[in-house]
Order: structure tokens, then sequence, then C-alpha cells
């Protein structure tokens, strides 16, 4: 990896500040004072140091963010009108370039998992890969043994697509109107559409848990925290990585 790229991605600053501080001789490489920015380093195992501070474990190359998703902001990168879930993040990662791996409805809420690992985004959300997610879903009508079974059968929407089997069962706590849901696909509006087909309406909608990964209970609506280092294991296991 070029010094300046490195760096940019650990002080989270622009290439063109990281060029200035190789060029002032702020930057040291294994003892030595580099002045240029475009040496190729081994990120893993150089001895980067900048006005003497050693950015040793600074450097990730990616992120993997879990998100409290709250009420009111849009899973997506960017939107003109709305806030985003990565506008949510963006002081504390403005470099890089995130994205949700997996949206929630603006006015749905709970775990949205954030990275810049293409390759992991996209095995959570292949179908083939089946990775579960879980949801608390409140209804506007009491959950019955026809839904349950509809649910495990594999619901026909009202186009006459099929979806694969899923799991709806009553949530903890007794109430008949809360609904606890495991989905293995994505489809566009799943839940809401699913129950719709019984004429139900769904009055609420959280995710509590991606391939195995709960979110974490300590986040209120808007506050996340990088994953730990076990919790990406056992959502690297999910996608069959």
């Amino acid at each position: 990896m070029r010094l300046d790229k490195y760096l940019a991605a650990a002080l989270g600053i622009p290439r063109s500040e990281s060029r200035r501080l190789a060029a002032r001789g702020s930057v040291t490489v294994d003892g030595e004072v580099c002045k240029k920015a475009d040496r190729q380093i081994d990120e893993k195992t150089a001895q980067i140091c900048v006005d003497g501070r050693s950015l040793g474990g600074a450097y990730k190359e990616f992120v993997y963010i879990m998100l409290n998703k709250p009420e009111g902001v849009v899973s997506a990168s960017r939107d003109a009108r709305d806030t985003t879930v990565t506008d949510l993040v963006a002081e504390d990662f403005p470099r890089r370039q995130l994205f949700p791996a997996g949206r929630l409805d603006k006015t749905s809420t709970g775990f949205v998992l954030l990275t810049d690992d293409g390759a992991l985004a996209h095995d959570i959300l292949a179908p083939g890969r089946h990775v579960p997610k879980e949801y608390l879903v409140t209804l506007d009508t009491p959950l019955t043994p026809e839904m349950c079974a509809g649910f495990a059968a594999g619901v026909t929407l009202a186009d006459g697509q099929t979806l694969a089997p899923a799991v709806a069962e009553p949530a903890p706590g007794g109430d008949p109107c809360r609904v606890h849901v495991v989905l293995r696909q994505g489809v566009y509006h799943q839940i809401k559409r699913m129950f719709g087909v019984f004429d139900v309406g769904v009055n609420g909608l959280h995710r509590s848990n991606i391939g195995g990964v709960e979110l974490d209970p300590a986040l209120a609506p808007g506050q996340y925290r990088e994953l730990t280092g076990e919790e990406l294991s056992r959502l690297r296991a999910a996608a069959g990585k």
C-alpha cells in the first residue's frame, strides 16, 4: 500500500494532507524519516509514526459498525432530503465510503450493519446464503395459528411471488400483537407484504439480529459501535465465509 493512502485511512485525513506530512519530515517508517508519500509499505508489519506518535493498529482495511437505527432515518449512503444512516456515523468515520448492508424502512428501527466491505455485504444479502435476520413486529391484530403456518410454508404474495419459509411466533411478554419473525431472504417491504396477505397491518418493526449477532441492548436509538472480533467471526460464518 502507498504510504499516503495508509496515512489518510489511519488518520482520517485527505491524501493531500498525508503528502504534506511526509514532505515536511513528520513521518517515519521503521524508524527512518520518509518524505516520499508514494513509497510502498506493508501496512500489516511496517512501524509508522507521525511526529513521534505510533500509528500501530490504527489502519483498518474495512470497518463494521452496528447501528441502532432510529425512526425517520433513511437506510442509504446519501439522500437529498432526509438524514441517512451514514450521516449518523460520519463524524467518527469521515473518510470511509460506508453503506448499509441491508435496509430498513424509514419508519422501522433497529440493527443496521454499516461497512465498506463490499464482498461481505454481498454475501450477507445474497439469497443463496440464507443469512437469518430477526425482527420484533407489532401487528394491528393478534397473531393467529394460520399466520404462523403460512409463514412456515412460504407465503405467496399478492403478485404471485412465493417466498421462502420463515418464522412467525409469539414474542416474549404475552402481548398477542407482538411477533418474533425470522427471515432468510430479502424482498422489498417483505414483512409488511407477508402479513398483508392475511389482511393484517404492521404498526412497528424492529430488527434485533443479523446472522446470529444481536443488537447491543446498550445502544440507544442513533447510537453505534464497531463489531467485536467475535461478532464479526459469527457474521462471517453465517454468510459462509
